[in-house]
């Protein structure tokens, strides 16, 4: 295999994390005046991080507030739906059992990714765990690539990011290392090919098939 690390995003890629996302959206942003969400529109604001997110529905000085509204409720009820997509410990364990190095890299608060890596079963096969509010940045600054990068004593050289973003893709080609794309997240196939991820599957089984070639 040309990879040495391997760095996989979390929601959309590993999980299936969106009915816990969109529960809470839907219980806070009536709390600040608007309407509640739709899943739909939920899925197509979320991947730059929360704030981020949130300024798609709210003004910037709402913010803080909805975080805080939304960190509380998230707290509380984020493990009570979050599903594995199929294959990802599978594959998590193999690439693990070969001596590579496997990392989660995501937007997604840090303290959640861990938390819901220990939940799944995934944090065994795992040399980092990496999200917001780890460091000042998110993806796809590539100060935040750097970091993992040089905290794993990583090469981009050897390196393979597997995302379900132009996120994901963005970071990947700002580190100079190829994006393998699937669409169990956010994303069609055609906006990852636009976006210029290197490959693009259908579920990560694929993946796995593709590693094993």
């Amino acid at each position: 295999m040309q990879f040495r690390t391997l760095l996989f995003d979390l929601d959309g890629t590993l999980i299936d994390h969106f009915a816990a996302i969109h529960r809470c959206y839907a219980h806070t942003l009536p709390q600040l005046g608007q309407r509640a969400p739709t899943l739909a529109q939920v899925r197509d604001a979320v991947g730059g991080g929360l704030e981020n997110a949130l300024l798609k529905f709210i003004r910037p000085d709402q913010v803080p507030a909805a975080v805080k509204i939304y960190r509380a409720y998230w707290d509380r009820t984020m493990l009570d739906d979050v599903l594995a997509l199929p294959g990802a410990l599978a594959l998590l364990r193999d690439l693990h059992a070969r001596g590579l190095t496997v990392a989660i890299f995501t937007n997604k608060h840090a303290p959640s990714s861990r938390l819901i890596a220990d939940h799944l079963g995934f944090t065994p096969f795992l040399a980092g765990n990496f999200g917001a509010q780890d460091t000042p940045w998110l993806k796809p600054d590539p100060a935040f690539t750097a970091h993992v990068l040089t905290t794993l004593h990583a090469d981009a050289a050897t390196t393979l990011l597997v995302g379900d973003s132009p996120f994901d893709v963005q970071a990947a080609l700002n580190a100079g290392f190829p994006c393998w794309a699937v669409t169990t997240g956010t994303h069609h196939a055609a906006e990852l090919h636009a976006a210029g991820a290197t490959r693009v599957f259908a579920n990560l089984a694929e993946i796995q098939a593709a590693l094993n070639d």
